[in-house]
């Protein structure tokens, strides 16, 4: 274990804020002078959290600490085949203390700790699982209806989000409440108990804008796979049969891709009338037409949602007659455009 690389996943349903936490371990590994690696899966093409994490200071001084994987679920037998070139490149490139890894939020955690059980150079620590406690609160009547839900589901035959976020805490070590900040601290310890017996081995923790200390990973042993040593026999034959699902748990993914502008007032009347539970998540970069030189990022997760400003587009800069480029500058921002 001592000279195996530790390796802590960092797994949770759809819009649970990992890449919000990984950014923040990420930032404190640049503060501490942290030898850390990065590998981020987004299970579209489009690679929204690896664009969002490649802009952290550490992989700006360093590109070679991120790997991104994406268009497959890290959890497929593609996704574990790029999992594995990723852990190779990164070991060839780096000498790291430690290698966090953020899944996509569809992603079941059960064919990763197969993957690190018997690896020869990395040792799984931590596998977290992160819960949106809003969600769960608004969505699973504050964590009461999850175990019901999922035992519906089992007479049923049905397998949908509730049963991948439901195998999600069993397989993990850690459970991660996020998002506390918009719930009461007496309602966040009645979802704990809940999530807590469905697994009573992890350790939980409520966790508000991804602040978790990054020491605190290299205080965690070796994951404990005897816990989870039943699961692996009851579960292995039904994400066998998954495997070859379009869309396993009734989730898909869909690409959306257009040069015009976002109308303001159409995407108020969007966000007030048409988005529903049928949509998850939706993540990407876009423009409004009454800001065409700034980029912004949409995050909706369940029924919140946010814009944020990412910076200005290339073109709008080389726009402006007071962009101070030299003739140089102007050629990278031509080529990159």
């Amino acid at each position: 274990m001592s000279e195996k690389i530790p390796v802590v996943i960092l797994n949770g349903f759809l819009g649970s804020g990992k890449t919000t936490l990984f950014r923040n371990f990420l930032s404190q590994s640049k503060q501490k002078n942290l030898s850390v690696c990065a590998i981020v899966n987004d299970m579209s093409e489009l690679d929204i959290d690896g664009e969002l994490i490649s802009t952290t200071g550490a992989v700006e001084d360093n590109t070679k600490i991120l790997e991104s994987i994406s268009s497959d679920v890290l959890s497929s037998k593609p996704g574990i085949q790029k999992l594995d070139q990723a852990i190779k490149k990164l070991l060839n490139n780096n000498k790291p203390e430690m290698i966090i890894i953020e899944t996509s939020g569809s992603c079941h955690p059960m064919p990763l700790i197969q993957y690190f059980k018997n690896h020869e150079q990395v040792s799984l620590t931590g596998v977290f699982v992160l819960i949106d406690s809003h969600m769960i609160a608004q969505d699973y009547d504050f964590g009461r209806s999850l175990i019901p839900k999922m035992q519906q589901n089992m007479i049923e035959g049905v397998r949908d989000p509730t049963n991948l976020l439901v195998e999600q805490i069993l397989f993990c070590s850690h459970i991660i409440l996020t998002k506390s900040d918009k719930i009461n601290d007496h309602i966040i310890q009645d979802i704990s108990s809940q999530i807590k017996q469905i697994n009573q081995y992890a350790l939980t923790k409520s966790v508000v804008y991804g602040k978790l200390s990054i020491d605190s990973l290299f205080e965690i042993k070796e994951y404990n796979y005897f816990n989870v040593e039943k699961l692996f026999g009851e579960l292995q034959h039904i994400l066998d049969s998954e495997e070859d699902s379009d869309s396993p748990y009734n989730l898909a993914a869909k690409v959306i891709k257009d040069d015009r502008p976002f109308h303001p007032n159409r995407l108020w009347q969007i966000f007030q009338k048409y988005l529903d539970k049928r949509i998850y998540r939706s993540k990407g970069f876009f423009w409004l037409a009454s800001r065409d030189s700034q980029s912004l990022l949409w995050n909706q997760s369940a029924g919140g949602i946010s814009l944020e400003l990412m910076g200005t587009w290339r073109v709008a800069i080389l726009e402006d007659k007071k962009n101070s480029l030299l003739y140089e500058e102007k050629k990278k921002f031509l080529k990159k455009s």
